[in-house]
């Protein structure tokens, strides 16, 4: 009797493990696609804060503010290529009221950056075709420097 049951318990199980890989594979491979658009995602907003900041800082060393608007956006398109984001569409506001300060005051130019980043590769339910990631930076003018 104690034969028969191990017997029963110890029962051929040979289809098991094919059925256990059929019913995990698509559990694992949400997983990896979950983490790839989460770190797509990490990359581009760090890039698009540190284009932010890059722009901020081209636009607080010139002289106007048309200048200042065409240093800020070459200065944030270097950035986003250095980080190797490529933006579908990418924006670049600058306040440059801070250049018209009188000489002995401090003032301030902000930035803002604007990168649709598109994740339409990644074939995951609930992932939208395209995530746009917004970052905005002010950097300070030089009191004492000659204005424009």
């Amino acid at each position: 009797m104690i034969n028969r049951l191990r017997q029963r318990l110890l029962a051929d199980e040979r289809g098991s493990n094919a059925a256990e890989i059929v019913i995990i594979a698509p559990v694992i491979a949400m997983l990896i696609l979950i983490l790839v658009a989460g770190g797509r995602t990490a990359l581009a907003d760090n890039a698009t804060q540190s284009a932010a900041y890059a722009a901020a800082r081209a636009a607080s060393l010139s002289r106007d503010a048309v200048t200042a608007t065409a240093n800020a956006e070459d200065a944030a398109r270097r950035a986003m290529n250095n980080a190797g984001i490529a933006c579908t569409t990418l924006t670049v506001t600058v306040d440059a009221s801070g250049l018209n300060t009188a000489i002995g005051t401090t003032g301030r130019v902000s930035a803002a950056v604007n990168c649709d980043v598109n994740l339409s590769d990644i074939t995951l339910p609930g992932v939208p075709g395209n995530r746009t990631m917004s970052s905005t930076a002010a950097s300070p003018v030089d009191a004492y420097r000659e204005r424009g």
